[in-house]
């Protein structure tokens, strides 16, 4: 069974990666190719954090806020495994253990 704190701090992780992705996608030369993963990281590094917060406050929903965040960091991670750069592609990685890490706790 996977613990908040262990929940909690793959979505940190998540988060930095998205936050990191989000960064470099807009360094890239083509940034419209980018814009939806650039959306998506932004929208998963917030959903993850909100996850953190509320598991760190035993929030009575954290549950199903870690429904959510499995659902979203599916989809980042789904869009960040089109692109071939690095950033992208670690994102992508950490996005998909996020999601299952979610899921598990969301059930």
């Amino acid at each position: 069974m996977m613990t908040y704190e262990e929940c909690i701090q793959v979505c940190l992780e998540c988060m930095e990666a998205c936050n990191n992705c989000y960064s470099a996608c807009l360094q890239e030369q083509d940034v419209n190719m980018m814009a939806e993963c650039i959306r998506l990281d932004r929208e998963c590094a917030e959903i993850c954090g909100f996850a953190a917060q509320a598991m760190q406050r035993n929030s009575r929903f954290a549950k199903e806020i870690c429904g959510v965040c499995a659902i979203i960091c599916q989809a980042c991670g789904d869009e960040c495994a089109k692109h071939e750069h690095d950033h992208c592609q670690h994102c992508a990685k950490i996005c998909q253990h996020c999601a299952n890490v979610c899921r598990d706790m969301a059930s």
